[in-house]
Formats: structure tokens, C-alpha cells, sequence
């Protein structure tokens, strides 16, 4: 499926709040804010994503009192690491790129300023879930600057010749991932390096694994949604319905796709440039259709975990933290500017944040890979949009307990153990780490 990339995942967590005693070593806040300035005010700016140097010079032109310094950091897991740096030294820049699944590990850090007080006003610009993606606590510490459409896109050749369509649901898709294996033709492909697959699941179904309970951390690996999830998953595994490519070999797996030996995946709009650029013999024969939804249940899409779901934060370093949060909140409502990153070509082809992203799907989805199904692509991609899920929390120790699950998912895909296994050893996993690290915890 591989909603997500594995080299993006290098550090998660959330926390619960700054009046939730015992749960955090730091907390975030709005620091000394602003100083006086006799003259222009230079806010340092890091950043990785194409399009962000153009966005920058079309932000100072327009400015006079406030000009942004940009340098750009190699990638995901650089920026994690050089901020690490900057702020132990004191010297942390003033806004900084990060994706939703990063936040809650900064503010637990208390490198990360409360900006509510500036953004707020403007909370109607955005969508809820890319709204929410900024926030900890009801707090904004940037502002969000995608949001996270996620979908199906399938091969219509290959449906049309077997008499299939599009899945709606998840038992929809087994179904049709059986036919298709009578083909040769696998319906999906489980990375067994990344078991993304079953965080978004889960997160669709209802699942928590980490939730706040008074003033401690509640783990649950072994609620409804999770159950459910895993067994979605663990159907689909049985009946060898998945190809088990890595995604270490990127090649491969689009070589994979472009031939025709997977025939969906599960993706959001940033993904599809991967696609178009590496494509030669399958443009114009695909498809989207609403991300398939569990049995008797609405529509519901999973949250943005990583180049989806981008931020623009404002650190607690920063000495002008007001202008920090208008030239971010300009960075993401900009006609321009939103323009330029949404564009696969100038930008790195994420959907912008904003609440009406309707002119902006054209920008993001591919006419060439669509061929003539690009017109109601933009419809699924604008619907996917009002069904995001905004009540995911990532955990204290998520970094340790994501390796942890990469090597038990890794076990799954050889069909050593059961997805309920491996939820089974997460729980006692996570309750002891967390437990080893001091932290109040039940579960």
C-alpha cells in the first residue's frame, strides 16, 4: 500500500498538554516573542521542498518590514537532525518546514512557539484536518501548509478486462484482489519495511493506540479499530493478494505498477509525480476512486502522516515570532505562492491547506497519467479532503516504538507471525518502554 515512505519516518510523538504533569520533560510555549526592530526584520527559514526558494523571493518583493533568509536542508531526516542541533546551541531559525507527524515532538522538546494568538483568526482559511495537523492541544505552534486527499488510483485496463470496479469497500477489495490473483495480478503492495499500512488502517478504523487518560498516557494496540484493521490486512496476506516489494528499490516498484503486475494503490496527490515521472508504458490507463471504506461505515480518510499534512512552525528561539506567523500564514494562503508549491512541477505537487482547494486540484493530479479519467479524478480528490481524520495521536516514545513495529511487520509479511500478534507484543512493548522512560502510563 505504502501510504507513506519509509525514509520519512524517523521520529513521532505527541503530548498531552502543558497542565498534564509527568507526562512531558518539556513543554512549548510562546517564549520572550517579539523585539523591537529598528529596520526590515530577517527571519531565517529552513525548508527541503521544491517550489520554497521561489515562494521566498515572491514573499520579500512583496514585503518591506519583514524579509525571509531561506536555506535549504537536504531532507526530512536532515532537518530533524540539524534542528536537534540548532536548538540545544541557541540558534534555531525562526520558521521551519516539518510534516504533521513531527509537531508533537517538538513541542514536547519546547522548541516550538504558541502562535494561537497570531493565527487564530484565520483558522476558517484552512480544513479541519489540515488545521488540526499544526495544533497540540488546542495550541497552534505554525501553520499547516497541505493537506492529506488520500485515494485509490487502479488500473482501468486491467478492471475493464476482467469485468471489475473500483472497491468501495475493504471486503470490495479482497474480493477483487481475488479475482485479480487468478490473473497473476496483485491488488496491492505491503513493503515489508513499512508498516505504514497498518498505522492508516487502524487510524481509519478507530483505532488510539496512544491516547491521554488524566494525567497519564493510555496505550491500546488491541482496540476495535485496530482488530479490524488487522484483519483487513491480515486477509489480504492469507490469500497472497500482495506483492512484497520494497520500496528501497523504487524502481522496481514502478516498473511493477507501469507493467501492470499491482493494480492499486492507496496514495495522496504527491505520490502521483513518482508515477508520471517514472511511467512509460501505462500513462493515461488510471484511475481514482474513494479510499475504501470498512464495511456499513462512511467515508473516512486517513490522516496526514508525512510530505502530507505539511506545517510551517515558528520555534520558541525566534524573537519575532508575530512576523514569523504572518509570513507563514502568507506562505500558505498566497494565490501565488500556493500556486507554485501545489504544482508537481514548480512545487512538489501537494494540496494546499486551504479550506476551498477546488482551483487547485488541477495543479496537483496529472492530466498525462489520467489520460481521461482527470476530470473526476479532481472530485474524489476534493471529497477526500472533508473526510480526514483529525483525532490521531502520536506517542511519547514513537520513534522507538515504530522500529520496533518495522521489525515485527517485517515478520508479518513471511508469514512468521499474525497482524493480532504483533499488536499483541506492541502492547506490552510500548507500556514497558514508556514505563522504563518514567512516564505515567496505563494500558
Amino acid at each position: 500500500m505504502n501510504i507513506t515512505s519509509p525514509r520519512r519516518r524517523f521520529a513521532r510523538a505527541a503530548v498531552a498538554g502543558l497542565a498534564l504533569t509527568g507526562l512531558l520533560s518539556a513543554c512549548g510555549g510562546s517564549g520572550s516573542g517579539d523585539k523591537a526592530s529598528s529596520g526590515p526584520v530577517t527571519l531565517p527559514f529552513w525548508g527541503w521542498a521544491n517550489g520554497q526558494d521561489a515562494v521566498v523571493k515572491a514573499f520579500n518583493a512583496a514585503h518591506q518590514d519583514i524579509k525571509l533568509k531561506y536555506t535549504k536542508v537536504t531532507d526530512q531526516l536532515t532537518m530533524q537532525k540539524q534542528l536537534t542541533n540548532a536548538v540545544k546551541a541557541g540558534n534555531a531559525p525562526c520558521l521551519v518546514q516539518n510534516t504533521a507527524e513531527y509537531v508533537t515532538t517538538w513541542v514536547s522538546q519546547g522548541a516550538l512557539a504558541d502562535i494561537s494568538k497570531y493565527v487564530s483568526a484565520d483558522k476558517a482559511k484552512f480544513n479541519a484536518g489540515a488545521w488540526a495537523s499544526a495544533q497540540v492541544q488546542g495550541k497552534s505552534y505554525g501553520v499547516p501548509t497541505s493537506s492529506a486527499p488520500a485515494f485509490t488510483i487502479y488500473r482501468t485496463d486491467v478492471f475493464t478486462k476482467y469485468g471489475l470496479k473500483a472497491p468501495t469497500t475493504w471486503d470490495e477489495f479482497i474480493a477483487t484482489g481475488k479475482v485479480l490473483k487468478k490473473h497473476g495480478i496483485k491488488i496491492t503492495n505491503f513493503a515489508g519495511e513499512d508498516p505504514s499500512t497498518l498505522e492508516v488502517l487502524s487510524m481509519q478504523a478507530g483505532a488510539h493506540w496512544y491516547a491521554i487518560d488524566g494525567n497519564s498516557w493510555k496505550v491500546d494496540f488491541q482496540d476495535a479499530g485496530s482488530l479490524k484493521a488487522a484483519q483487513v490486512i491480515q486477509e489480504i496476506i492469507d490469500n497472497d493478494l500482495n506483492s512484497k516489494l520494497s520500496f528501497a528499490d523504487y524502481a522496481a516498484v514502478q516498473r511493477n505498477y507501469d507493467n501492470g503486475g499491482t493494480a492499486t494503490r492507496q496514495i495522496s496527490t504527491w505520490q502521483m509525480a513518482g508515477m508520471v515521472q517514472n511511467f512509460t508504458k501505462s500513462d493515461g490507463k488510471w484511475a481514482l476512486s474513494p479510499w475504501p471504506a470498512f464495511a456499513g461505515e462512511a467515508a473516512k480518510t486517513p490522516a496526514g502522516t508525512n510530505q502530507s499534512g505539511g506545517v510551517t512552525l515558528v520555534t520558541k528561539q525566534c524573537a519575532h515570532q508575530q512576523q514569523a506567523a504572518e509570513a507563514a500564514l502568507w506562505m500558505s494562503t498566497n494565490t501565488g505562492a500556493v500556486k507554485t508549491m501545489a504544482s508537481p512541477t514548480t512545487g512538489n505537487g501537494v494540496m494546499p491547506a486551504l479550506a476551498d482547494s477546488n482551483a487547485y486540484v488541477a495543479e496537483a493530479i496529472s492530466d498525462k497519467l489520467l489520460g481521461t479519467n482527470y476530470e473526476p479524478a479532481k472530485q474524489i480528490v476534493t471529497d477526500s479532503l472533508n473526510t480526514v481524520t483529525s483525532d490521531w495521536v502520536f506517542g511519547p516514545d514513537w520513534t522507538a516504538m515504530f522500529t520496533e513495529l518495522q521489525t515485527g511487520w517485517a515478520k508479518v509479511m513471511n508469514k512468521q507471525e499474525k497482524v493480532t500478534d504483533l499488536l499483541a507484543h506492541m502492547q506490552e512493548w510500548t507500556v514497558k518502554d514508556l514505563k522504563s522512560r518514567g512516564i505515567s502510563v496505563k494500558g
